[in-house]
């Protein structure tokens, strides 16, 4: 590996130290979330209240000197108090467009399965193009874009599960889980302003973070690797257990995704634990278990991508 990427990797290590100040015992989700950072992603956070999911946003977005915009979503945001609204000045006489909270490098959408369907759908165009259109104008979203969405599991009161479109454009979807008991006693002799995302600092510019992107779509996949992926994501569709199985969009998130663990990893190639290490987070959230809706959750989803792992021979 090169002097330049070395230092991109010294930079997304700064990156995960910097998080794990405030999320303690969970350097592999860390690790996932910054990985999905690195692939010009997108990341869903879901999990049980009180575990972190907030924390670990609003920390990957504070590591990194960009802007930052958090949405409460609730029953009655609407798609406006989202994307942003057009208005007539009358000082100018003209109509203009006042940008919504969405306009910005890391936009945390918190608790987005408490808003309408109508509301999250606003999120496709600006999650996929990077962009959004108002009134048939197109407005541009600054460079890097990240949403980090949190999101409390379905059963929970007051909720609208995400449509299969919308969870198909999440890189990784992850769970943080309860801590070990050596951090969680750790977590309460801590004073509470100790493990709060405002006591971080930024340790990347987004120009820097830019750069990383870029180095990891110079990753090395090989021809092996690829069908290796191929095979994986072939597997889901037709398989006995998942009704709806992994799209092509989920099989070029997988790659990249490999690519970024790579980097991360000072390399530039990729290997088959790679692809194992992000198989679950980047597939299990994108297929829909066969009866899904009575009994099933996203844990038999994720045991099901465990299964079709295993069960695809791993190129030598």
């Amino acid at each position: 590996m090169d002097m330049e990427a070395k230092e991109v990797c010294e930079k997304i290590n700064a990156v995960r130290k910097n998080i794990e100040k405030v999320i303690l015992g969970k350097a592999g989700i860390i690790e996932l979330a910054v990985a999905t950072l690195l692939t010009k992603g997108h990341l869903l956070i879901e999990d049980v209240p009180g575990v972190g999911k907030t924390t670990l946003a609003h920390a990957l977005a504070r590591s990194i000197d960009a802007t930052f915009r958090r949405i409460q979503f609730t029953s009655d945001l609407m798609p406006s108090d989202v994307i942003g609204v057009t208005i007539y000045n009358e000082a100018s006489r003209e109509f203009e467009f006042r940008h919504g909270p969405i306009f910005a490098n890391v936009v945390l959408a918190d608790e987005i399965n408490r808003a309408t369907p109508k509301t999250q759908s606003a999120l496709l165009e600006a999650m996929n193009e990077r962009q959004v259109s108002v009134e048939n104008i197109t407005y541009e979203l600054p460079r890097p874009f990240i949403l980090l969405a949190t999101q409390n599991p379905h059963e929970y009161t007051g909720t609208f599960p995400l449509p299969e479109s919308q969870l198909d454009r999440f890189t990784m979807s992850i769970k943080i889980g309860y801590p070990a008991k050596e951090f969680e006693r750790e977590i309460i002799r801590s004073y509470p302003q100790e493990l709060t995302a405002h006591s971080l600092s930024p340790v990347v510019t987004s120009a820097e973070v830019l750069a990383m992107q870029e180095a990891v779509e110079g990753v090395r996949v090989d021809e092996d690797l690829l069908n290796y992926i191929v095979k994986i994501a072939g597997s889901t569709r037709g398989h006995k257990s998942i009704k709806l199985g992994v799209s092509p969009r989920g099989t070029m998130a997988l790659a990249r995704a490999a690519q970024a663990i790579a980097l991360a990893g000072g390399r530039d190639y990729c290997i088959p634990d790679d692809i194992k290490k992000v198989a679950v987070a980047v597939l299990a959230h994108r297929i829909i278990p066969a009866g899904y809706g009575a009994d099933e959750t996203s844990e038999d989803a994720s045991r099901i991508i465990e299964e079709v792992v295993k069960g695809v021979n791993v190129p030598i």
